[in-house]
């Protein structure tokens, strides 16, 4: 799966180069190209933004600049185009559903805004979707951009065994249920001894009755969905 990220800020995306999604870019099964808009300013200071028309505070991307790193990829493209994603606190909420419909693509470009924003205009023109990671506003959509790649990319097929992606929170509705390893005993607290028992129907029963408890008490909002 290929990622094309449109960035004013591309070292901030150092840290998708550790970890799973680390080893799965050195694998070969996701690749993470990173675009400068900034390297598409035709203004001599490589400028990117400008005042909003209409006045207010802060300054605007500018269409023609980030429509010109689009293009940059997209004329790359020969058969299938691929899905353009903005990061934006005005975009619908990323979910588990989200993740993994997103990891059937092959192929996304994830536009990162700045400042107040960019221009409505490219948008409207190259956008398909608009995705948010929660109700607040960061500076960037750089940090969310990751979020939105570390969490597509464990669903690419090979990046991770598929017993994980299937027990883990979200994978049925539920929280995960809590885990444990050695020692057997910490500060006075025991493993629970049904996971010491090696009786498998049991141990996946009390998986289950654990997974439906944490979620009552920590995300209840999740059962009543």
């Amino acid at each position: 799966m290929k990622f094309d990220v449109l960035t004013l800020f591309p070292e901030m995306f150092s840290p998708l180069g550790q970890s799973i999604t680390g080893k799965a870019v050195e694998k070969n099964l996701i690749d993470i190209n990173l675009v400068n808009i900034r390297d598409f300013s035709e203004n001599k200071h490589n400028k990117v933004d400008d005042t909003p028309y209409g006045g207010g505070a802060g300054m605007v991307m500018m269409p023609d600049v980030v429509y010109r790193a689009y293009q940059s990829v997209d004329k790359n493209l020969k058969e299938n185009k691929a899905k353009v994603i903005y990061m934006s606190p005005q975009g619908k909420t990323l979910n588990q559903k989200k993740v993994e419909e997103l990891s059937k693509e092959q192929h996304l470009i994830i536009l990162c805004g700045h400042y107040e924003g960019i221009d409505q205009r490219v948008i409207d023109k190259i956008v398909d979707e608009e995705i948010s990671i929660g109700d607040y506003v960061l500076t960037g959509g750089e940090i969310p951009a990751m979020v939105l790649i570390d969490s597509v990319s464990r669903y690419v097929e090979g990046v991770l065994n598929k017993e994980s992606i299937e027990e883990e929170s979200f994978s049925n509705g539920l929280l995960e249920y809590p885990q444990y390893t050695r020692p057997e005993v910490f500060e006075g607290m025991k493993v629970p001894d049904v996971l010491l028992s090696g009786h498998h129907e049991n141990i996946d029963t009390w998986r289950k009755e654990q997974a439906l408890k944490m979620t009552k008490k920590k995300r209840p909002d999740l059962l009543k969905k």
